[in-house]
């Protein structure tokens, strides 16, 4: 694990799966939404949403089919319109650029838990855990952000408590699944860091800086 790395910090490389449109504008500045497909070495894709500031006149759109490299940060908001996802994950690019070499998905966060841990096992036998880790951002607000762990790291993770601060790595991935409102069934997406490794601020070296 790189310690090193910004508290929320995401690197991106895959394929722009469709065109991309504005979303909204702040303070003049026009926010354009558009999905990056991120392979796996399993051959599925992480389909994930990308939110891209057009900073100047200059600054080109990605077009659907480039290959290209986004850096930025992982984002939450709650949504309260009622339709969809309450919580909407997004990556808010600091840039885009074309990309080279293989695809990639690499997530770095430093944050505190939020909610007690939830140890579960699925259909397969395996034990995963779900998480929400809160990550801090400037103005006094913070992204909360669901993380699950598998195996053994799960079984280390079901024993934090609310309030631990951890580093972990890992990659953002999107899953399918269906929801059941009243006598419909829709399909929807969630959006969480699947965790890779993990470190508590006591493992760290202690020249290591956590702010």
């Amino acid at each position: 694990m790189n310690m090193e790395q910004k508290e929320n910090r995401v690197v991106l490389r895959g394929t722009v799966a469709g065109e991309a449109v504005l979303s909204h504008q702040v303070h003049g500045i026009d926010f354009y939404r558009f999905p990056l497909a991120v392979p796996r070495l399993s051959g599925r894709e992480d389909l994930l949403n990308i939110l891209f500031p057009l900073s100047s006149p200059e600054t080109a759109l990605p077009q659907a089919g480039a290959f290209v490299e986004v850096t930025g940060e992982i984002r939450s908001f709650n949504n309260r319109s009622g339709v969809g996802n309450r919580l909407v994950i997004t990556v808010l690019a600091r840039s885009v650029v074309p990309g080279e070499g293989d695809p990639c998905n690499q997530v770095f966060l430093h944050g505190v838990l939020c909610k007690p841990p939830v140890l579960r096992r699925t259909p397969l036998g395996r034990d995963i855990c779900d998480l929400l880790l809160a990550v801090n951002r400037r103005y006094r607000r913070a992204d909360y952000l669901p993380c699950i762990a598998w195996g053994s790291l799960a079984l280390q993770c079901s024993q934090l408590q609310t309030g631990d601060a951890l580093w972990l790595d890992g990659r953002l991935q999107s899953r399918t699944y269906l929801k059941t409102i009243g006598e419909t069934t829709q399909e929807r997406t969630a959006f969480e860091i699947s965790i890779t490794c993990l470190a508590f601020p006591e493992e760290l070296p202690q020249e290591t800086d956590l702010r």
